[in-house]
């Protein structure tokens, strides 16, 4: 057991200076090449996530962009809708108005042309009397003039 001890003692003593080197490679790595690769990693992540952040930024401003652009596109779709049915409001008025002067243009001919019609009959009753009346003397006339004969 003793000579195991020895044996153990001898390589553990030949191990230091392997081990104090492997100490100094950890610690110079860890200086000079992962203390550079975590601040380069670090940089990289932070300027990683302020493009993720303006692109965040950038989305949300054009979403509101996008908000904006449809609300004022609704607006003026409804004035559209508006103005068309005012002008068609006021066409449909206008034909109202339209019609109306010829149903009453048409009723003042109807008035006139009965007006004018009533005259005329009364004018043909009174040419028809007297020439019934003068009828009447010639058939009168001629009937004695018959008998008279």
């Amino acid at each position: 057991m003793e000579a195991t001890l020895q044996a153990l003692s001898g390589i553990l003593l030949k191990a230091i200076p392997t081990l104090v080197l492997l100490l100094i490679v950890h610690f110079y790595l860890k200086w000079m090449f992962f203390g550079p690769l975590r601040d380069v990693l670090a940089k990289r992540r932070a300027a990683t996530q302020g493009m993720r952040e303006s692109a965040e930024a950038l989305l949300a401003k054009a979403d509101e962009q996008t908000k904006s652009i449809e609300a004022k596109l609704r607006s003026a779709r409804e004035e559209i809708y508006q103005e068309q049915e005012e002008s068609r409001r006021r066409w449909v008025g206008e034909q109202s108005a339209r019609l109306e002067e010829a149903r009453r243009q048409a009723r003042e001919l109807v008035h006139q042309s009965k007006v004018q019609l009533d005259q005329e009959t009364a004018a043909a009753k009174r040419d028809l009397s007297a020439t019934a009346d003068a009828l009447a003397d010639q058939i009168a006339k001629s009937l004695l003039e018959r008998r008279r004969v």
